[in-house]
């Protein structure tokens, strides 16, 4: 128990964005992904997710952790209109009517309310994709569905302090649903190994070396150096710490970091990849389409057009 107070004291949480919508389109995206965590509540119509098309109950919701590619399907007979992420991306408005109305949230057919957040633990690994969960209903949890309404309402309103209530809301949001993993013995290995290298100093400085250097020289050479060991084993030990190689774990967070520039910035697609550590531009557009499914300039225009 001890543990997860301590996994929960270290998050650092940011939110991101809240929407309520109404699916104008029903169709079905192959291959969504996303590097934000995202939390649907389904209000009336249909969801379903995965190759086995399992159905999101009214009133229950998905959590879909940032980094996971699914097959997620939105509204009735959606499986009869299936799209690829890039055309998903591209074309949201042909399939989502954001709802501006506060009054009208959860009224109309076919809707659903979400919200994406950022959590990570000691403000450098990310939490949820740190424990390589699949996505997963959360039913009979009032309380969070709750949450999700009032951080939708917020957003919506323009009231004074509605950032910091936002903010406050999702930090509520990430608890609930630790709890709610506890509660019902999900993911219960995951959550005992990674509490166990959260601890590990040496993984802690590379981790926050990774974080401060993104741009930079991240070899496995210089990672050796910055947790004192032989660089024959450093990735060995990341890996046995971690689940993952140390060089995939960097180009994903690079990733993560170019997507929140594109969100975020004016910079151009050249000097976000130069920042995130990508000096050819053309490589760098390579990789990021071959992860997102989608072009860097698409990303940003979609964003531009749904902000």
């Amino acid at each position: 128990m001890e543990d997860y107070n301590k996994i929960i004291e270290s998050l650092s949480v940011r939110f991101l964005n809240a929407k309520n919508i109404h699916v104008v389109n029903p169709f079905s995206v192959q291959n969504h992904y996303d590097v934000e965590n995202y939390l649907f509540l389904l209000h009336n119509g249909e969801i379903t997710y995965g190759k086995e098309k399992i159905a999101v109950s009214k009133g229950d919701m998905l959590f879909v952790p940032g980094g996971k590619m699914l097959s997620l399907s939105f509204g009735l007979e959606a499986e009869k209109h299936k799209i690829n992420n890039e055309e998903f991306i591209s074309n949201r408005e042909k399939y989502f009517e954001p709802n501006k109305e506060i009054a009208e949230i959860g009224k109309k057919e076919n809707s659903f309310s979400y919200i994406t957040f950022e959590s990570k633990v000691y403000d450098t690994i990310n939490f949820f994709a740190s424990l390589d969960i699949p996505p997963f209903i959360i039913d009979d949890n009032p309380t969070l569905a709750r949450l999700i309404k009032e951080i939708v309402v917020e957003d919506l309103s323009n009231g004074y302090g509605r950032h910091r209530m936002m903010h406050i809301k999702t930090e509520q949001v990430i608890i609930e649903i630790v709890r709610y993993i506890i509660k019902k013995g999900l993911f219960i290995e995951q959550l005992a190994t990674k509490s166990t290298y959260f601890k590990d100093p040496r993984l802690i400085d590379i981790f926050d070396y990774i974080k401060k250097y993104l741009g930079g020289d991240l070899s496995n050479k210089v990672l050796a150096n910055v947790a004192n060991v032989s660089e024959d084993y450093v990735g060995q030990y990341f890996k046995m710490l971690t689940g993952i190689n140390p060089q995939d774990y960097i180009e994903y967070q690079r990733m993560e970091r170019a997507v929140h520039l594109l969100r975020t910035s004016k910079k151009s697609i050249r000097e976000i990849g130069s920042e995130v550590g990508y000096k050819d531009t053309a490589y760098f557009c390579r990789r990021f389409k071959m992860m997102f499914g989608i072009s860097a300039g698409k990303m940003r225009r979609r964003d531009a057009a749904t902000a």
